[in-house]
């Protein structure tokens, strides 16, 4: 929060006022005054992703097929606020015959200013971005699927820019 301080200024109408009144001679006293002004700029995010499905397709098990994802966070924060993308699951992985019995890990790799490195957590979000301070950030996420069954799979992601 910064406060302001400013001189008041006479309006056109008050000025205008003052010439058109009778009675005011030329030699009238002025006077100034300040006044603290305090802005508060509320938080705003925005958030552009190339695609919320990842598509996999495992031809032999333990090949590890890459999905990217390519985003454009804005935000305006405090000064030094910090501003996380996180990424989640929106549901179950889906892929061959049940794929809650295959063995599957799925990580991502930032490339970008801010962007980590990790697994992808199945039950809460997992931090892919961190910053400093209000701005346009863009980047590209890179996941990669490892799976012990051949097949097709898809994955549903949920992502959020947040300022805690």
């Amino acid at each position: 929060m910064r406060a302001y301080r400013m001189p008041i200024v006479v309006a056109l109408f008050g000025l205008s006022a003052l010439i058109a009144a009778p009675g005011v001679c030329a030699g009238a006293e002025s006077s100034a005054a300040s006044v603290t002004v305090t802005a508060r700029f509320s938080t705003r995010m925005s958030l552009k992703v190339s695609t919320e499905l990842l598509r996999f397709d495992v031809t032999a098990p333990g090949q590890a097929p890459e999905a990217i994802v390519e985003f454009s966070a804005a935000a305006r924060t405090a000064q030094g606020g910090e501003v996380l993308l996180t990424v989640e699951p929106a549901a179950p992985l889906n892929g061959p015959g049940g794929a809650s019995d295959v063995e599957t890990a799925l990580t991502f790799s930032g490339l970008g200013d801010g962007l980590g490195t990790g697994e992808l957590l199945r039950s809460a979000p997992t931090v892919a971005g961190r910053w400093v301070g209000s701005g346009l950030r863009k980047g590209r996420l890179v996941f990669t699927l490892r799976a012990s069954v051949a097949g097709v799979y898809s994955q549903p992601l949920r992502f959020v820019v947040s300022a805690p």
